[in-house]
């Protein structure tokens, strides 16, 4: 794509040639609730995602279309690649989270946000109101943030404690903490275990469990001890 062709029907028209049908078959049942797919490919997405942002991104951040699902991912890998001061990005991203209504948005865009690791105690402030939002993905978005950039020395009691703050039940939300807080158990096993009696929800602390029982990085004992704990 030509770095001076941003509009939304010359974006839309590119994706329509990435998109395969099979695949939109495969992917559309693998993401429950997602918007009408295309069937274009992750990596094909990101590359695009790269283009824009060599030309003016802005144009196209602040009038993209969201009828499929890989043109609200689109937006999220761009938010992620383009160079720009954070908070302008971050400004972008309030705009983008009321947009993510699947996981594979979500992750993919939490993914692509690497300006987190240089900016960590900003981003920590930003992600604090969806971390005690009552909505599905703004808590997932912060669950998967802390995950992927905050499991460190520094932040881990912290991550851990909002991880508990998170009393979203719905589903994905709750994934996304179990999901967390078994990653934090797999880098930080004393610091997590020792959270582990807290009054959890059920679900979040039996799906965390499960996941922690499946990691490799788990030794077979802690195994046998964390399955006791399960409610």
């Amino acid at each position: 794509m030509k770095d001076n062709v941003l509009s939304k029907e010359s974006i839309k028209e590119h994706l329509l040639k990435l998109s395969e049908s099979e695949y939109q078959q495969f992917s559309s049942s693998l993401i429950p609730g997602c918007k009408k797919m295309l069937g274009c490919r992750i990596p094909e997405l990101r590359k695009l995602a790269k283009e824009i942002c060599k030309g003016d991104f802005r144009s196209y951040l602040d009038n993209p279309a969201d009828d499929y699902f890989e043109e609200v991912m689109l937006q999220g890998f761009v938010i992620g690649y383009a160079k720009m001061d954070i908070e302008e990005k971050l400004g972008y991203t309030k705009k983008f989270i009321p947009k993510i209504e699947d996981w594979s948005v979500n992750d993919g865009f939490c993914n692509t946000f690497k300006d987190a690791i240089k900016y960590r105690e900003r981003i920590w402030e930003f992600l604090l109101p969806y971390a005690k939002s009552d909505k599905e993905f703004e808590i997932r978005v912060a669950a998967v943030m802390y995950m992927t950039y905050f499991l460190t020395e520094e932040y881990i009691d912290r991550v851990l404690q909002m991880l508990f703050l998170m009393k979203q039940t719905d589903y994905y939300a709750m994934m996304g903490i179990a999901w967390a807080l078994a990653t934090a158990y797999a880098k930080f096993p004393e610091q997590t275990k020792a959270c582990l009696s807290w009054d959890w929800p059920k679900d979040t602390i039996n799906k965390a469990i499960q996941k922690m029982c499946e990691s490799y990085r788990v030794s077979d004992e802690d195994k046998i001890e964390l399955r006791k704990r399960k409610k």
